[in-house]
């Protein structure tokens, strides 16, 4: 189900107030809310096939940077970001502010510098930098199509992080191996009969 597209700010906004509630306001920076905006748009991509926000999201030397974003907040430069009324929250729908609790829960408690730190290893950045070095400029746009690559790499990695994911595999493998094994018997001959009918 497609979600109301909102704005990069709402997104942003969400965050911030969620660093202030958890206690983590002094690590809520313009580059922290940039990284979280990257991936959420990642994943939103990946769960939905469309943007959650229109807004670009550009290749930028520390990582990804939404333009509007960023110079919304960049009379803060690394400080710490001022808590937005809550009230500015209202038009985030339910459905898309437990998706981007889930984004809050997995990434919120990283630094901005970890952070963006995973973006230069990760391909989408790389590939939209088009062999810059490091330290170099860019403006170029990360295409919506790689970062949903992206989220799904990153919704495979958030799963098999999950605490239950491994007990819930190796159960569910077992299992499937008993009744493999309790219903079915391979008898003399039949691999080398099926790999022969392979060749007929």
């Amino acid at each position: 189900m497609k979600l109301i597209m909102v704005s990069c700010l709402d997104v942003a906004r969400y965050f911030i107030i969620r660093a202030y509630e958890d206690g983590r306001e002094a690590e809520m920076t313009n580059m922290k809310v940039q990284k979280l905006l990257y991936y959420t748009q990642s994943l939103y991509l990946a769960l939905h096939d469309d943007p959650l926000f229109d807004e670009e999201i550009q290749a930028w030397r520390y990582g990804p940077v939404c333009p509007i974003a960023y110079g919304f907040y960049s009379n803060f430069e690394a400080k710490q970001l001022p808590v937005p009324d809550k009230d500015s929250l209202e038009y985030i729908s339910p459905e898309t502010r437990k998706l981007l609790e889930e984004i809050w829960e997995y990434f919120g408690e990283y630094h901005a510098y970890y952070l963006s730190g995973m973006t230069h290893l990760e391909f989408p950045w790389k590939k939209a930098r088009k062999g810059l070095p490091p330290e170099a400029s860019s403006i170029e746009p990360i295409s919506l199509e790689d970062m949903k690559v992206l989220g799904y790499q990153k919704l495979d990695e958030i799963e098999r992080n999950h605490p239950i994911y491994k007990p819930l595999v190796t159960e569910l493998l077992g299992q499937a191996f008993e009744q493999q094994v309790s219903s079915e018997r391979v008898n003399k001959g039949e691999v080398r009969d099926w790999l022969n009918s392979l060749f007929d």
